[in-house]
C-alpha cells in the first residue's frame, strides 16, 4: 500500500508536535513533580502542581483548538466532495485522529492525577464524615 503525500506530511507534523510536547514535558516534570526517593512514585501529598492550571493544560487547550480546526477543514473538504486521494484530506484525517487520542488520554490522566492529589492533600471526604 502506497502512503500518500498528505499522510507523510502529517507524520512529520506529528513528530514536530511530539518533540515540542516532550521538550516542555520532561523539564516541567523534573522541576514540579515530587517523587518518593525509595519507590520513585509520585508523592501526591507534596506535589501541588496538579491542583492548579499548568503548562500542560495550556498546551492541551492549544492542541484541542488545533484538532478542532483540523476536523473543520476535513469536513469542509469532504463537503466539497474531496476523497482520500486528496493530500489535504489525508493530512487532516491523520491529524484529527492522532490528536484526539492524545487529548483524551491526557484528560483521563489529568483527572486521575488531580483526584489522587486532592485525596492526598485533603484526605478522603467519606472517611472524614464517619
Amino acid at each position: 500500500i502506497r502512503m500518500g503525500l498528505g499522510f507523510i506530511i502529517s507524520l512529520v507534523a506529528v513528530g514536530i508536535w511530539t518533540i515540542i510536547i516532550l521538550s516542555i514535558m520532561i523539564p516541567f516534570n523534573k522541576k514540579y513533580v515530587v517523587r518518593n526517593k525509595v519507590t520513585n512514585k509520585i508523592d501526591y501529598e507534596k506535589t501541588k502542581i496538579y491542583l492548579r492550571w499548568n503548562v500542560f493544560d495550556t498546551l492541551t487547550l492549544v492542541l484541542a483548538i488545533y484538532t478542532i480546526l483540523c476536523v473543520l477543514a476535513l469536513n469542509m473538504l469532504l463537503s466539497f466532495e474531496q476523497t482520500i486521494d486528496n493530500h489535504f484530506v489525508q493530512f487532516f484525517v491523520n491529524q484529527s485522529q492522532a490528536w484526539v487520542i492524545v487529548i483524551v488520554a491526557y484528560l483521563i490522566t489529568r483527572i486521575s492525577s488531580t483526584l489522587k492529589c486532592i485525596k492526598a492533600q485533603f484526605g478522603d471526604f467519606n472517611e472524614r464524615d464517619e
